[in-house]
Parts: structure tokens; sequence; C-alpha cells
């Protein structure tokens, strides 16, 4: 299998993002603490450090708010993202104006933690998969207006991307199925309906079910909340299917516990919210020393 090069985010999404949050917590007046107590010509040098062990996710964010509060202020990155740490490992030295500094602190360390926690949390479920050929995936139960960057935490970590939103595949759900009319009616409205480049999914939860999908055809099949037994059972059932196999997404009820059985039955993907939803944040410090 190709190796997939190193996620990436374009400045201009970063910026954006960055600059929503430096605004939130500046609000109407600025940073007044930092402005009462420290003299505009004041320098500063700060080490942020790694205080557990994990994986790195959001250098360029952390990056992008020193930058946004004050242009000379200097950043220099020591880890890389998708870099493994061990506690106290340096991950970035800043220095320059402490005013903007301070500021900047704060946005930067919440973007660095939570994301290094999204990545640190994917590759526990990517390596407890690591001898399949499974691949853990995320899904679109992210938080309002981080999507993008816990989706690039997700692939630092080893992971995957689901669908980014509601425009870029068709995913048929049973809601969907029971408003079309069934299965073979969903499908058939999505096959009018897509692209040639849409790729077109269908969630099921009984082998009956994924039988009529198998029959009518479709790109991807997701399987949810099926136990090992069954999956194994589909898994059969589609190597066997007549048109060839499609791809099969395994989902519901995934854990730490649980998603190395759901791998060895032989599914391709494995989705899952915990790795965004239910990840804790890394603990990252910033340690400062006065010019």
């Amino acid at each position: 299998m190709t190796k997939a090069l190193a996620p990436d985010l374009p400045e201009l999404l970063i910026e954006e993002q960055v600059r929503h949050a430096l605004l939130e917590d500046l609000g109407r007046a600025g940073d007044i603490t930092t402005s009462a107590t420290i003299g505009p010509d004041r320098q500063a040098t700060a080490l942020m450090n790694s205080r557990e062990a994990g994986v790195i996710a959001g250098l360029p964010l952390a990056r992008a708010a020193f930058r946004l509060i004050d242009p000379a202020i200097r950043f220099e990155a020591l880890a890389t993202d998708g870099a493994r740490v061990a506690p106290g490992t340096p991950i970035a030295r800043i220095s320059g104006p402490a005013r903007g500094l301070l500021s900047a602190e704060r946005v930067a360390l919440n973007f660095l933690m939570h994301l290094s926690g999204v990545a640190t949390h994917t590759a526990r479920f990517a390596e407890a998969i690591a001898h399949t050929s499974a691949r853990v995936t995320c899904t679109r139960k992210t938080l309002p207006g981080l999507r993008g960057v816990e989706k690039y935490a997700v692939r630092c970590g080893g992971g995957s991307s689901h669908r980014y939103g509601l425009d870029d595949a068709i995913l048929i759900k049973d809601n969907h199925i029971a408003v079309a009319g069934g299965i073979a009616q969903a499908l058939a409205a999505a096959k009018a309906y897509a692209g040639h480049l849409v790729r077109i999914e269908i969630e099921v939860d009984t082998l009956a079910q994924f039988a009529e999908v198998l029959e009518t055809g479709a790109d991807v099949c997701l399987l949810d909340n099926m136990g090992p037994d069954m999956l194994r059972k589909a898994v059969a059932m589609n190597l066997a299917a007549p048109g060839g196999p499609i791809v099969l997404e395994a989902s519901g009820n995934v854990s730490l516990d649980t998603i190395a059985a759901i791998a060895e039955t032989g599914v391709d993907y494995i989705s899952t919210s915990k790795i965004t939803m239910a990840a804790p944040t890394l603990d990252i410090g910033l340690d400062i020393d006065i010019a």
C-alpha cells in the first residue's frame, strides 16, 4: 500500500480559523490585563513543552496565532505535526514582543492541545488495528466550526477522513431509506442524481438489507451496529457477490475495546465519532522567560 503524504492545511484556511478565535478572545478592548501590566518595549522568550506522551497536531495554527497578534514574534517549531512526543519534549520556541506573546498564548495553546488530543486519540485506535488492513475514519460528528482542523488532526494521528460535509459524497442513511420508500428506490434515485465523480454509500443494519444493496449496487456500504459474527458474514457475502466486492465500512459501538475484533472481520473502514468527540486534550504548557 502506498504511504499517504503528510496532511496539510492551506494557509488561508488556517488564518481564517485563527483570526476568528483571536477576535473572540480579544473582545471589544483587547487584552487589558497585558496592556495594564506589560510595557510596550518588553521582550520575552517562551518554550512550549508537551507534559505527556502524545501525537502533535496544530503547530501551523499556533504559529498563526502569534503572527496575527504581532508579526514581530518569532515562532520556531521544534517538532512537526504527526510527531510522537514523550513527556517534557520541547515543541516550539517563541520570542519577541512580550505583549503579543502573552495575548496569543491561550488561543495558540487551545488549538494545539485540542488538535494534539484528537491526533493522540486517533493514534490509539489506529494502533489497535495496525495488524489488519482496516483503517479508522472520522465522521461528521465534529465541533461546529472546527471540522476542517479536527479532520486534519485525525490524519496527523494516522486515521482517515470520511466525507467533510453534506456536499462531497452521498450517504443514504436509515431515515433517507424510510422516506424514499426502500433501499432500491433510494439507490436508484441517488444514481440518477449523482455526477460521475460522486460516490454513493448506503447504511444497513441487517444482512437482508445488505443483500439488497449488493443486488442493486452501491460504491460503499455502511454496516451499522453489526457484531463481529454478522460482519464476517457480510464480508463473505461481499466477496461472493457477482458484481464484485464493494467497500465496506463498519460503524456503531466502536471503542478501543472493540475495534480490533471489528477490524479482524475483514471490513475496509471503521468509522467512529470517538476520535473527535471524545478525545481528551493533550497537556501542553508554555513556560516564559523575560529577555
